[in-house]
């Protein structure tokens, strides 16, 4: 009997028909389709990347054909393009106040999401109280909240994707407006209005525009102050004499690679009030409309960039100015006066006692080039004015000090020899230690010694974040002395000359360029040898009037007593009394003839708010104290302070939320005649170093032009380190074609045994 026998391999063409079309179409697919498509997603994801990386807010220099800034990211090599704000001022000038909106446009050229954070300067005295944010066609109008809550506000909406605007006070001069989720590309118009009185000298008034915010000197916080504790314990906490530095530092241009940034236009309707005689423009080229004789419309002529202040004056057509000014304005309840009035100048004898000066110049990094030429010519005509009886000495400062003589001498003709020879040898450099200089000034080896008139004037731009210690210190170590602060440059720090002569009852004089030397100085010592007005007091008859300021100035040779007051009645009369000299003056006003005047509750809000910071400062109130009534009087005007801010959210979120948002510092110029290399070249060989925050640099990229860049801390932007997940995609095309490829040779192998 045969045995049956079963094979288990089979020929091909034994195999069923249907099964050899399996197995040959699966060959196909593996030795053509696997690879073709493992192949088309690795290059489909080479592309993708590719594509993806253009639309990354990340760059790299081969990315960029045009002119532009960028700004260092956190990875090596890419860059975030540095968004760009052009800025529009429109000021009405009413007689005695001026109202003004500055329209900021922000743009993004960059692929991403940005949060533009730009920081910018206002007049110390403006009254800021209003913000609205124009998105397409949208409006939106921003509210008063207290600080904190309005960054709370602002954060939500930014972490949402919502476009949101904030503005802060860092200073009484210093702003910062945020925008958050600027899209690509995208433009956002952000409109700020603020009212500030209008400033009168003799027979001239003046308007300054601050239009750069000036690199400034922090001391380190090893520099602190001590609050020792009430209790006698002994015990106490150290303070940063600057707590808020990274706010008040932000990146700066260096000209020597980038051409200027943030370009400004101003026009200003000045309606005066009387006929107009000289109108001038001291910094800018203008262009005047005469309306009428009482009236010119002013704009800047041709193209500027935001880098140095606008400062215009004028003066009536009689060559004099009136000498008293009455305005009234009602808001809601309440009504509102501002007075103006000027005391006659009055023959009488001029003052019989000699003077002591000390003279602090500031020589730091931040006065190098025009400033320091300034400054130096200042001081000379200074010296020139001076006096055989009169006694001086001299004190520089940059983050070192030195006194010239080791106390006030004799201004005979050697020693102010000696001293024009000391000044015109000075150079800028260095760091603005301001504290120690100030110090030794205020350092009054007789301070009951009455023959001698001791006066301080003191030289600088003011560049520096330290403000309250030195008004603390003018206000603790005063004395007898009288401090005459003198603004050197194009962009002074005005908020602490103003505060510190307040404090130090002296004056204020801005010198912006070498032309002005002569004429402010002239003026200058006009008023350090005349009389002042002293004892001065203002009274409402009708009573119940509110009146700033709390502490009646001293007033010098053609300065005039401005004092605002929130009235019971538009009715009785304003008294106002002094003392010139040793003579008794008297002037009295009728409230009910007022003429209307705008803004003036504003103005007397912000006012009030100042008393609240000098009476803290001179330890009239607490400090508690004086916070609750800035607060209080700020909400209740809608005012930005240092307590409150303005914020402004759109409620239809734009950036989706898979999209990053990145943080960008709008860059600003270095304010004009400064010279770069004085303020940041020379922080590493020196001690005491210009702490700037985060040193950013920028790169300009011009055609045919090899681009500069500089080394940045990777922090300054939380920038991600990756734009797509291309890597992914292209990873996974290789590993199927290497299985497409695997299955191939096992295909081949099964066939051929088949």
């Amino acid at each position: 009997m045969k045995t049956a026998t079963f094979h288990t391999q089979q020929s091909p063409r034994a195999m069923p028909h249907w099964l050899r079309r399996t197995c040959q179409a699966l060959w196909l697919i593996n030795v053509v389709g696997l690879p073709f498509i493992a192949l088309a997603v690795f290059f489909f994801s080479l592309a993708t990347a590719h594509a993806e990386t253009a639309r990354s807010p990340l760059v790299t220099l081969d990315d960029v054909k045009s002119g532009t800034l960028l700004l260092k990211s956190s990875e090596a090599g890419r860059y975030i393009e540095a968004p760009r704000v052009a800025t529009d001022v429109d000021i009405v000038v009413s007689g005695p106040t001026a109202r003004a909106r500055i329209t900021q446009i922000f743009t993004n050229p960059s692929n991403g999401w940005v949060e533009a954070v730009y920081a910018y300067p206002l007049p110390e005295d403006s009254a800021v109280h209003a913000l609205k944010m124009v998105v397409g066609k949208r409006v939106i109008v921003g509210n008063i909240k207290e600080k904190k809550e309005a960054k709370a506000i602002y954060e939500t909406a930014k972490a949402a994707g919502q476009k949101a605007s904030l503005v802060e006070q860092q200073r009484p001069n210093l702003f910062t407006n945020s925008v958050a989720n600027i899209g690509p590309h995208e433009q956002v118009v952000v409109q700020i209005d603020y009212q500030e009185p209008v400033r009168l000298s003799g027979d001239e008034f003046s308007l300054r525009v601050p239009l750069v915010v000036a690199p400034r000197y922090n001391p380190a916080p090893i520099t602190q102050t001590a609050d020792l504790a009430a209790d006698g314990s002994g015990w106490g906490t150290t303070a940063d004499p600057v707590p808020d530095r990274s706010k008040i530092t932000p990146p700066v241009l260096d000209p020597r690679i980038n051409a200027p940034v943030n370009p400004v236009s101003i026009k200003v309707r000045l309606q005066a009030g009387f006929a107009l005689g000289e109108v001038k423009s001291h910094h800018h080229a203008i262009n005047t409309e005469t309306i009428d004789t009482q009236t010119q419309v002013i704009s800047l002529a041709g193209d500027n960039q935001a880098d140095r202040d606008f400062e215009l004056t004028w003066k009536p057509q009689n060559a004099k100015a009136p000498a008293v000014g009455l305005f009234r304005e009602t808001v809601g309840k309440h009504d509102y006066a501002l007075a103006y009035v000027t005391p006659p100048v009055v023959e009488q004898k001029q003052e019989q006692r000699p003077r002591e000066i000390v003279f602090v110049i500031d020589n730091s990094g931040s006065m190098g080039g025009t400033s320091m030429n300034q400054a130096k010519a200042s001081l000379d005509y200074a010296l020139s004015r001076l006096k055989p009886a009169d006694r001086f000495n001299v004190i520089r400062f940059d983050d070192t000090m030195t006194a010239l003589f080791q106390d006030t001498v004799a201004a005979d003709r050697g020693n102010v020899a000696t001293a024009r020879e000391f000044v015109g040898d000075l150079e800028a450099s260095g760091g603005t230690e301001m504290l120690a200089p100030l110090e030794a000034a205020l350092n009054d080896r007789r301070p009951n010694d009455q023959s001698f008139v001791r006066q301080i004037v003191f030289l600088t731009d003011g560049a520096i974040g330290n403000e309250q210690q030195l008004l603390d210190t003018i206000a603790a170590k005063l004395g007898r002395s009288r401090v005459f602060m003198v603004g050197i440059g194009s962009a002074p720090n005005n908020y602490l000359m103003n505060r510190a002569a307040e404090l130090g009852r002296g004056t204020f004089t801005s010198i912006g360029s070498t032309d002005q030397v002569d004429e402010r100085m002239r003026n200058l010592f006009a008023k350090l040898e005349s009389p002042i007005i002293t004892n001065l007091s203002a009274t409402f008859s009708s009573g119940n009037a509110d009146v700033t300021p709390a502490i009646l100035p001293d007033l010098y040779r053609g300065e005039p007593l401005v004092i605002a007051a929130k009235l019971g009645s538009l009715s009785g009369i304003l008294t106002i009394k002094g003392m010139i000299g040793t003579q008794p003056w008297e002037v009295t006003l009728p409230v009910a003839k007022a003429a209307e005047g705008e803004g003036l509750s504003k103005l007397w809000a912000r006012r009030k708010i100042s008393d609240a910071e000098v009476e803290s400062t001179l330890g009239k109130i607490s400090r508690d104290e004086a916070d609750k009534r800035i607060l209080k009087l700020a909400l209740e005007n809608s005012l930005v302070s240092r307590l409150t801010s303005l914020v402004a959210v759109d409620t239809n979120p734009t950036r989706p939320q898979d999209k990053p948002l990145n943080r960008a510092d709008v860059p600003l110029n270095l304010p004009a005649g400064w010279d770069f290399d004085k303020v940041f070249g020379e922080q590493a060989t020196r001690k005491a170093s210009l702490d700037n925050g985060p040193d950013v640099q920028f790169a300009k990229l011009a055609a045919g032009k090899k681009p500069v860049v500089q080394q940045a801390p990777a922090d300054q932007l939380p920038l991600p380190q990756t734009a797509t997940d291309a890597e992914l995609r292209m990873i996974a095309g290789l590993m199927l074609f290497l299985a497409s490829a695997g299955m191939f040779f096992f295909s081949r192998k099964t066939m051929g045994k088949a």
